[in-house]
């Protein structure tokens, strides 16, 4: 990792406001990077540092999200979910993983380098894209359906092959380096000429912990044996996942290369990918990448043409509508809570994540959910407060809002009665059970019966 960032003239996008509040994200990286060099100080300093840092991230989120807008820019839904991706996967994560190893210095190192690469990626890339000097690099990825169920199967082989349990880092990995990694690029050609690129992308330890101790070796560094039996289990990983992908069956390897750091980032920028995922296994940080744009080729509709416009918009409209999510807002101060409700909802509804009433705000403007599912007891303003902003906003005030809480006594919802939430949902209850509730909310919406707070079921 280099010890410090380098603002150049190259950053600037030439709008005050995002580059002004870019320059001053580069200092805090760079002050954190400072920080991290003095082991015996840079647990407090990196607590106060990061907690800086995510707090102007945010707020430049937010200015430069408005600043779209105002704009009418027309990739702002695409730099938003990379913005949302950062804010309730990345950081999240990489703050989790501060937390539980007591700022050790693989996290850290994780932590700075992770938003490092990500703050220049995007800045260069993305936030230039916003005025038309660059194009971005997001635009290419396959629907969401499909990315969810890559994801979770990529979980379910690092568990059944390693018993690993990971989690998602990140559904837009830019190609940030990570303490030290080996990179393993894999080349698969099809029949028709098409061809697949996979990234595969291994933090040192990550392999150390794994095919080492399957080996039975003791040593703490890579060698030759270790990388050549590395490539073998990732063909077999791959092999695996292939029963996963689309058209997998036609695929052929024709390819592999071990890279350096240098070429994987010159061979990452000249495609766009249609998968990008970063995780954390726990026993080291590992990426998954795929170039394979006849991917989009494939499932691009007919041209529309004089004859046939007003049919394929039709067709495009109706399916457009049957893939339309519904959007919930879990607002709550406890991060576990937090992604526990994301994991369980995710597949099946397009979820969002606030920790305070002021956030939570600031998601409904900037994208109105469908549902609120609100913690009653947080700390500053509890639940009952931010339903009160909510309902006073008159925007807002139809927006229905359901208590997920430990709170379900007849005092506690007397209190917010004429508030007219939706329900309430005790926390205590199954992950299940907690889905079916919701599920069924939106199944009596659907039929023109949400008016009636869904309890009876929730109170037993």
């Amino acid at each position: 990792m280099e010890h410090q960032l380098v603002w150049q003239e190259e950053f600037n996008i030439g709008v005050d406001i995002i580059d002004k509040e870019h320059q001053r994200l580069f200092k805090i990286i760079n002050k954190l990077l400072a920080f991290a060099e003095h082991e015996k100080k840079n647990q407090w300093a990196c607590q106060e540092g990061i907690k800086y840092f995510k707090e102007h991230a945010m707020k430049h989120f937010a200015d430069e999200e408005n600043y779209m807008l105002s704009i009418h820019y027309a990739g702002f839904a695409t730099h938003k979910r990379i913005h949302n991706d950062f804010r309730t996967k990345t950081l999240p994560a990489l703050e989790l993983e501060l937390e539980q190893s007591d700022y050790a210095p693989d996290a850290v190192s994780h932590f700075l380098g992770v938003c490092a690469g990500w703050l220049i990626g995007h800045t260069l890339t993305e936030d230039h894209a916003i005025t038309g000097a660059a194009q971005s690099k997001w635009t290419d990825l396959m629907p969401e359906e499909e990315h969810t169920a890559i994801r979770q199967t990529i979980l379910q082989l690092l568990h059944s092959m390693f018993q690993l349990e990971s989690q998602v880092i990140s559904e837009s990995y830019g190609g940030e380096k990570f303490g030290k990694g080996v990179y393993y690029r894999l080349v698969y050609k099809t029949k028709q000429e098409g061809e697949w690129q996979i990234f595969l992308v291994f933090e040192e330890q990550l392999l150390i912990n794994t095919v080492g101790k399957i080996l039975g070796l003791t040593t703490d560094k890579l060698d030759v044996m270790l990388i050549n039996a590395s490539r073998y289990t990732a063909r077999q990983f791959v092999e695996h996942l292939k029963a996963h992908l689309p058209e997998a069956d036609l695929y052929e390897m024709k390819e592999e290369n071990l890279l350096n750091y240098e070429q994987f980032q010159e061979a990452f920028k000249k495609e766009n990918p249609q998968f990008s995922l970063l995780f954390d296994t726990g026993a080291g940080y590992f990426a998954f990448c795929v170039v394979a744009p006849h991917l989009l080729e494939n499932g691009v509709g007919p041209a529309l043409q004089a004859d046939n416009a007003m049919e394929e918009i039709e067709k495009y409209l109706t399916l457009r509508k049957e893939n339309q999510k519904n959007k919930v807002l879990v607002v709550d101060d406890s991060l576990v809570i937090r992604q526990g409700m994301k994991e369980l909802l995710e597949p099946e509804y397009e979820v969002s994540l606030a920790k305070s009433g002021l956030s939570a705000v600031r998601t409904i403007t900037l994208d109105r959910p469908d549902l609120v599912l609100l913690d009653y007891d947080m700390p500053i303003c509890d639940g009952r407060q931010i339903l009160e902003m909510i309902r006073s906003e008159e925007e807002f005030a139809d927006i229905p809002v359901i208590f997920l809480t430990g709170r379900v006594d007849k005092e506690s919802i007397q209190k917010v009665a004429a508030l007219k939430p939706a329900g309430y949902l005790p926390k205590y209850l199954k992950p299940a059970e907690i889905k079916k509730n919701v599920d069924k909310y939106f199944q009596r919406k659907a039929n023109g019966d949400s008016d009636t707070p869904q309890t009876a079921e929730v109170s037993k």
